[in-house]
């Protein structure tokens, strides 16, 4: 599930949800809806952005 993997993903880098949104260039509430399920279909746009602020490529998030 791509929510459960954002969020592991940026707990194990140890980043805030706040400072991911910055990093990404999204709001905090896109950056919650979309970790917490409430936006199940996020736009690659902003897979692409949240993968790249992660270091990580889009795979790791949808896998």
């Amino acid at each position: 599930m791509i929510s459960r993997n954002i969020r592991n993903l940026r707990v194990k880098r140890g980043i805030s949800q706040d400072r991911l949104s910055k990093l990404a260039d999204l709001s905090l509430n896109t950056v919650v809806k979309v970790e917490s399920g409430r936006s199940p279909n996020p736009t690659i746009g902003t897979l692409l952005k949240i993968a790249r602020s992660l270091d990580v490529g889009i795979n790791d998030l949808i896998k």
